[in-house]
C-alpha cells in the first residue's frame, strides 16, 4: 500500500546506481576481453567471406590433429592455444560465454587484479586445451571459444564460496583462498560443484548427435580444475 511519501532525491539516485551495477561495474579487463570477443565475432560475420573465416579458423582454433598429424610446427601452433578462446562458433556460443565471464569474472579480476587475471586467463585456457587432447589426439575438429577460461573463473570462485565484498564500489571475492575441508563444508559450494560437474557431463556427452555441434566438457573441466585448484598462485593478499 502506497503511504504517499515521495523518496528522496537521494533515495532515487541510489535505487539507480543500485539498477546500474551489473552493467556498468564491470572489471575493465572483463569489459575488454568481452569487447575483443564481440569485435571478433563481428568481423568474422561481417567482413570476411566463407573463405577468409574459414583460415582464419584454421589458423587460430585449437586443432588436435595439427600436433600428431606430421604437421610442421609453424606459429599457429604456438598461439592456437591461447588464441582459440577468442573465438565463438555462432552468437548463441558467444553469448553465453560473456554472460558467465561478466559474472565470475569481474569479481574475480576485481579481487586478483588485472595482470594475475590475465595469467589465469592464460593459464586456464591452455589447461582446458591440454585436457581436450590427452583425451582427444587425433581430433581435426576444431575447439574454439572462451568456455574453459570461463570455468576456471567459476573454480576459482568457488575456491572463496562465492563470497563478494561491495563496499569498495567495485564487487570482489572476499576473504582468504578456502582449503578444500572448508569448502566442502559450503553446502552451496558442494551443490553448485556437483550440478557443475553433472550439467557439463550430461550435456557434454550427449552432444554432437544428429547435427548438433559437440560441446567439449573435457575443456571445460581442464579449465575448471585450474581454476579450482591454483587460484592461490594467483591471489594477491590484501593489503591492511
Amino acid at each position: 500500500m502506497d503511504d504517499g511519501t515521495k523518496p528522496t532525491d537521494a533515495e532515487t539516485e541510489d535505487r539507480q546506481e543500485q539498477r546500474r551495477e551489473p552493467i556498468f561495474n564491470l572489471a575493465g579487463v572483463v569489459t575488454a576481453l568481452i569487447g575483443i570477443c564481440i569485435a571478433i565475432h563481428l568481423v568474422r560475420a561481417f567482413m570476411l567471406t566463407q573463405q577468409e573465416d574459414l583460415l582464419v579458423v584454421v589458423r587460430f582454433a585449437f586443432l588436435p590433429l595439427r600436433y600428431t598429424g606430421g604437421y610442421p610446427l609453424d606459429v599457429y601452433a604456438l598461439v592456437s592455444p591461447f588464441t582459440y578462446a577468442f573465438l565463438h562458433g555462432g552468437v548463441a556460443h558467444l553469448a553465453v560465454n560473456m554472460i558467465w565471464l561478466a559474472a565470475f569474472g569481474s569479481p574475480l579480476a576485481n579481487r586478483v587484479g588485472t595482470v594475475r587475471f590475465l595469467l589465469l586467463w592464460g593459464a586456464t585456457a591452455l589447461a582446458a586445451v591440454f585436457l581436450h587432447f590427452l583425451l582427444h589426439p587425433y581430433d581435426a575438429a576444431p575447439l574454439v571459444g572462451a568456455s574453459g577460461a570461463v570455468s576456471g573463473m567459476m573454480g576459482a570462485a568457488a575456491r572463496f564460496a562465492f563470497r563478494i565484498d561491495r563496499s569498495a564500489g567495485k564487487p570482489g571475492f572476499s576473504g582468504p583462498v578456502l582449503p578444500l575441508s572448508l569448502v566442502l563444508r559450503s553446502r552451496m559450494t558442494v551443490v553448485f560443484l556437483a550440478v557443475w560437474f553433472a550439467v557439463n557431463l550430461i550435456v557434454g556427452l550427449g552432444s554432437g548427435t544428429g547435427g548438433a555441434p559437440r560441446i567439449a566438457w573435457e575443456a571445460h573441466i581442464g579449465g575448471f580444475l585450474v581454476g579450482f585448484f591454483a587460484i592461490g598462485l594467483f591471489d594477491r593478499r590484501a593489503v591492511g
